[in-house]
């Protein structure tokens, strides 16, 4: 069995954000950039399922800029086989993405798409429904476990009121949640070994997609910084500050 991982290189999660002066966007100039942590999460389930006997090969996809190769280069080192970078410049919504890894899955054919619920930088969380929309697959959002078999995969998911599991047929697309595993570290010999793993070069017009934006950013802000709290000394106080603040 086949399996596509895509995977998105964005800020690292430990780097605080920094808005540009013109609030025309997110500082990234000497900013430390790395492999989505929900994209992380999706490799290493992949890569587990190998090592259960249940999946053949894995292919890690990304799209984005040159140095997206070395997200790529990342996931090799899990235990991903191949690579395909897609090169494209600038912001690539989420409808782009889907129909690029959508003639991706055309072309590969692979039984199962598992990808990171959301990205960290753009908090989308639509590619994985637009991809199975476009492929007219099933799909199992926000995975908390996977039960793989030859035809089907059960998924239990996580919703607001605890667990729903679902069953679809393969091939189909998985969306992970953070609590479905907990990625592992590439070891020195993985990683040299990636380094001879192929990584397949295309672009957005290579698959017959435009992946020009369709929406404009007007403005970006950080959020208002929190006011400091104060102690009260009884009830009654802390009622009358609550009114006061509009609260209550």
């Amino acid at each position: 069995m086949k399996v596509l991982v895509p995977v998105k290189r964005v800020i690292d999660y430990n780097v605080k954000v920094r808005v540009k002066a013109d609030q025309s966007g997110v500082d990234l100039a000497n900013v430390k950039m790395s492999m989505n942590p929900f994209d992380e999460i999706a490799v290493e389930e992949a890569v587990r399922l190998k090592e259960k006997g249940k999946v053949s090969e894995i292919i890690a996809v990304s799209i984005g800029p040159a140095q997206a190769a070395e997200t790529i280069r990342t996931a090799l080192a899990m235990g991903a086989d191949r690579g395909i970078l897609v090169k494209a410049e600038g912001e690539i919504e989420p409808l782009a993405v889907a129909k690029i890894l959508k003639a991706i899955c055309d072309a590969e054919k692979p039984m199962l798409v598992i990808t990171g619920k959301q990205a960290i930088d753009d908090d989308s969380n639509q590619t994985g429904q637009m991809l199975a929309a476009l492929l007219g697959w099933g799909q199992g959002t926000f995975a908390h476990s996977v039960e793989l078999s030859e035809t089907s995969a059960k998924i239990a998911r996580e919703i607001d009121g605890g667990l729903q599991t679902v069953e679809v047929k393969l091939p189909a697309v998985m969306t992970t949640d953070l609590r479905l595993n907990e990625p592992r570290y590439a070891s020195l010999p993985n990683i040299m070994k990636a380094k001879k793993k192929p990584v397949e070069e295309k672009t957005p017009a290579d698959y017959g997609v435009d992946a020009a934006s369709r929406l404009k950013v007007l403005k970006v802000t950080e959020p208002a910084k929190r006011s400091a709290g104060i102690k009260v000394k009884s009830v009654s106080e802390l009622l009358d500050k609550l009114k006061e603040a509009g609260a209550i």
